[in-house]
């Protein structure tokens, strides 16, 4: 497994997922490759809770067009974590 904060590039923050907190529930953006069990291992690792399940989905990049030159963002992967009941995550707190 790589490093643990190599598997969690950043939190993912928006209207939904900011939501989604009050059910236990945070969203992270990972690495392409990174599977269930290496996301568990470090969220578990980094912030010392109790993962109970995780949901990743895999975002494709959107094409953009400047004038007559396309281009494309990069593809991107996010995962859902549900963590135990009275867990939390003191890094979203502020948010």
């Amino acid at each position: 497994m790589a490093n643990a904060r190599d598997i969690l590039i950043r939190p993912y923050i928006t209207e939904k997922s900011t939501a989604l907190m009050a059910a236990d529930k945070y969203t992270f953006i990972v690495p392409l490759k990174s599977n269930k069990v290496e996301i568990r291992q470090a969220v578990e690792e980094v912030f010392k809770v109790k993962v109970l399940a995780i949901n990743t989905i895999r975002v494709p990049g959107k094409t953009k067009r400047m004038g007559k030159t396309a281009g494309k963002r990069p593809d991107y992967k996010k995962a859902i974590v549900k963590l135990a009941p009275g867990e939390r995550i003191e890094f979203f707190e502020g948010v």
